[in-house]
Formats: structure tokens, sequence, C-alpha cells
């Protein structure tokens, strides 16, 4: 008699479309997950399709075999060269064959404080993970709360787009988010770099002003929302003005040029600038009091 198959009941993120699914392990603790992209580009970049000039026809790609001219994807299929000309053919079905659990798992082997990990190891790939069954939201839930309450990131390695990867397990606003890392062989030491050019040492002057630089330009609550892509707005504004038959006004380039000076007054007029700044707020801030101060004693006059 035939088993019956029972199925998994699977979480909805129909909206968002799943770029990798598979259980996330740390330690004897397993449920599956699916990764979604975290980059929206979608909404930020501007696409700009190649025409040709002559008919303003667009540009298409063909996937062509020198012998029986273009072909579909359906008769394609991967080939490692080992020769000139030869090759072995491997069909995908394959190439998955070889993965064992643990390789279709993102595995986490190491718990890690967030400064362990250099920025520079980031390889701009980002990704939401979310439970993909209703049976993972507890164990999620748990593992997300602890890692975030105990400020750790999950190091671990995971087979992704055809190729073991190095990846951050970390937890923002209570979601687990997956980061790409390159390896370490993979990047290049600053000491490498450093044989390019002459380090200075600072003098003492120098460093207090830079010093007092830094700390007049912190900013506690940062808010990264604030930044806009502004060239992008100017570029769908030029867009726009074509498209109507409008000619775009270049902007001025609103930052002159200014004169090569030492760096002791650069550093002197950079914290001069921040001092200027808060004396404005502070002004601000002043005649707003006393503008309240005034109207309490009229009230109560």
């Amino acid at each position: 008699m035939a088993k019956k198959r029972t199925r998994k009941k699977t979480a909805s993120h129909s909206k968002f479309r799943a770029s990798w699914r598979g259980p996330i392990r740390f330690g004897l603790v397993s449920f599956d997950v699916q990764a979604i992209n975290a980059q929206a580009k979608e909404q930020s970049d501007i696409h700009f399709h190649l025409l040709h000039a002559p008919d303003h026809q667009r540009i298409h790609y063909a996937k062509v075999c020198p012998k029986h001219g273009e072909v579909s994807n359906d008769e394609i299929v991967a080939g490692y060269e080992y020769a000139k000309g030869r090759y072995v053919e491997m069909e995908k079905d394959e190439l998955d064959e070889l993965r064992t659990k643990e390789e279709r798992s993102l595995t986490v082997d190491a718990f890690v404080e967030p400064d362990q990990i250099d920025p520079i190891y980031f390889d701009g790939r980002m990704y939401y993970l979310v439970p993909a069954t209703s049976a993972a939201s507890e164990p999620y839930a748990l593992l997300a709360a602890a890692m975030e309450r105990d400020k750790r990131w999950g190091v671990g390695q995971v087979v992704f787009s055809g190729k073991e990867q190095l990846a951050v397990v970390r937890v923002v606003e209570g979601v687990m988010t997956m980061a790409m890392l390159n390896y370490e062989a993979e990047i290049r030491k600053p000491s490498e770099i450093k044989r390019d050019f002459e380090k200075s040492r600072p003098n003492t002057r120098n460093m207090k002003l830079a010093k007092e630089m830094i700390s007049k330009w912190s900013i506690k609550d940062f808010d990264l929302g604030k930044y806009k892509d502004r060239y992008r707005q100017k570029v769908k504004a030029a867009i726009q003005a074509k498209k109507k038959g409008v000619e775009q006004a270049i902007p001025d380039d609103d930052e002159p040029e200014s004169d090569v000076i030492n760096l002791m007054d650069a550093l002197r007029q950079s914290v001069s600038k921040t001092k200027a700044v808060g004396r404005g707020r502070r002004k601000v801030s002043h005649s707003r009091t006393s503008k309240i101060q005034h109207t309490k004693r009229r009230r109560t006059a």
C-alpha cells in the first residue's frame, strides 16, 4: 500500500519571490526558511535599453550555436571544458544530487560579536530570512529573539547560486537576515595596499584638530533615511522633460572649486564651520524659547 504523502504547510510570502529555500541549522535545531532579496532595486534603478540608432529598435541578445544558429534555453546544458573544444556536460539535477543534506542547508556553526566581522568582507548581497513553513515560526521567533537580545551574529556556510558561500545571519528589527561574505582569501590585505603609498605620521596639533572636527560632526541619532539619490531624481526629471519635448536646464554646480589650502587651515575651517552651525541652532532655539516665555507672560498678565 502506497504511503500517503503529507505536505508541509508553507508560510505565505507570495508578494516576494524567494531566491533560495532550505533548512537553517543552529546545532541540533533546524527549521525551513526562504531567502528574500532585501534590495528593492526596482524602486531605485533607472534602466536604459540599448537601441539601434538609425531606426531606434531595441537591441536583443541571442544565444547562438555556430553550427545551428539561435537556440532555445531547453537545448542548453552546462559544460566544463577539460581540453580545447572538449567538454564534460552536467545537468542541473546531477549537480544538485552531489549536495549533501548539510550543503542544502544554511549551517550556522559559530556566534560572534558584530565587531568581529569587518564590513570589508560583505559582498553586497543581502536577504531576509523568513519561516518557510508554519512549523518553523516558533523556533524562528525564539532564535531571532535570543540573537537580538545577546547582540550576536551567526556565521556559517550555504550552497547558493551553485557554489558554497560564506554567510552571516543577523537580526534586524526582529527579522533574520542573511548577508553574503567574501572569504578571507578573496580580500586584498591592507598591507598590500599600504606598500603603494607613503604613510606619514600625524603631528599632535593636527591630530587634536582632526579629533575636534570628528567630535563636532558626530551625530547620536543618525538617520540613514535622510540620504536620497539626488542624481536619480535629476535623471528622472531629464527623461520627463525630453518626453514632453522641453529642454532640460543644466544645473549649476553649487559647489565652487576651492583653492588648495594646507591641512591645518582645512581642519580649522572644518571645525569653525561646525561651530557656526551649532551657534545658529542655538540662536534659533533661544529665539523660540524667548517667544514662548513672552507668550506665557502675556497670558498670565
